[in-house]
């Protein structure tokens, strides 16, 4: 095992620390974690953990979200410039607007965002879990933050409501084309396409199977087939072909890397344990309005 691996076990048992990694971040990474899974299932771990300090191997906003509902607990960001483009793509005007024109409004923010968004909404959902929670939801008209495909996916799957979509969206999933999925089939025609709601909506309609990453490592895992094209991020591979080494799993094309959720290594989640650097602060006032919509999410999510 790699030295750096080593003293990491190390100190996570001297700090009584707890390591969640998100499926995106390298594969070093996630070999060392305690708990590996998207954002819904490490937003439940973070609160089942009886770890006093939480290293979360991802991306700011995943950070915040564990200080959140865990206030009282240390919450430590490998690397604190590690964000994500898409957390940022809405705007409290924009928010404030659609309030004001629709009565029943409810605003419904995809667990990418960060803590200011969550705390102007009324619940937090996560790809897994929103359509499910949309569903749910009593209102009518639903304003979807930040990402619009996945707010188009979930019009789809709930054509019931008036979801109105906001305009943000993920660089690594937006670059997916129909044009890409079309080559990348000819190329392999026995594999089945694997899409994560985050494309776009040309994209999905392509896909075999449409889900968050922990679904499609799921559905892989029982699918009898043997070869699958994969369209979402590449550090999914690891955990795919670690559960299912039987099987072939092919990005669907070059590129699918996140380079925030790169910037997380086994050196700086080692310094981070030993010196406790990267800890997330949120104030009490925004822990407290942001801790309601992701509770409900939780809640909701049951």
């Amino acid at each position: 095992m790699d030295s750096v691996a080593v003293e990491i076990r190390q100190l996570k048992q001297e700090k009584n620390a707890v390591i969640l990694a998100h499926y995106y971040v390298p594969d070093p990474v996630q070999a060392v974690a305690d708990e590996i899974g998207d954002s819904f299932y490490l937003s439940r771990a973070a609160t089942r953990s009886p770890a006093q300090t939480i290293v979360f191997a991802g991306v700011s906003f995943m950070g915040e979200s564990a200080k959140i509902l865990n206030p009282e607990k240390t919450v430590l960001l490998p690397d604190p410039q590690a964000d994500c483009p898409m957390a940022h793509m809405a705007e409290e005007a924009e928010i404030l607007r659609m309030r004001a024109e629709y009565s029943d409004l409810a605003v419904v923010c995809y667990i990418n965002s960060t803590a200011k968004l969550k705390t102007l909404s009324d619940v937090c959902v996560t790809s897994s879990n929103a359509v499910k929670i949309v569903r749910k939801l009593p209102n009518r008209n639903i304003f979807f933050i930040p990402d619009r495909n996945l707010g188009k996916y979930v019009s789809q799957q709930v054509p019931e409501k008036n979801i109105i979509l906001n305009n943000g969206c993920c660089p690594v999933h937006q670059r997916m084309t129909p044009e890409i999925v079309v080559q990348a089939r000819q190329a392999r025609p026995n594999a089945l396409f694997l899409v994560h709601p985050e494309c776009r909506e040309a994209v999905v309609g392509l896909a075999d199977f449409v889900g968050s990453t922990a679904e499609i490592i799921q559905y892989a895992e029982e699918s009898p087939a043997e070869e699958f094209l994969i369209g979402t991020e590449d550090g999914v591979l690891y955990e795919l072909r670690r559960r299912c080494p039987e099987k072939r799993f092919y990005p669907l094309s070059d590129g699918q890397i996140c380079g925030d959720m790169k910037k997380i290594t086994l050196e700086k989640l080692r310094d981070s344990l030993k010196y406790g650097t990267g800890e997330v602060e949120v104030s009490d006032k925004v822990c407290r309005a942001a801790w309601k919509p992701l509770n409900r999410m939780l809640e909701l999510a049951k």
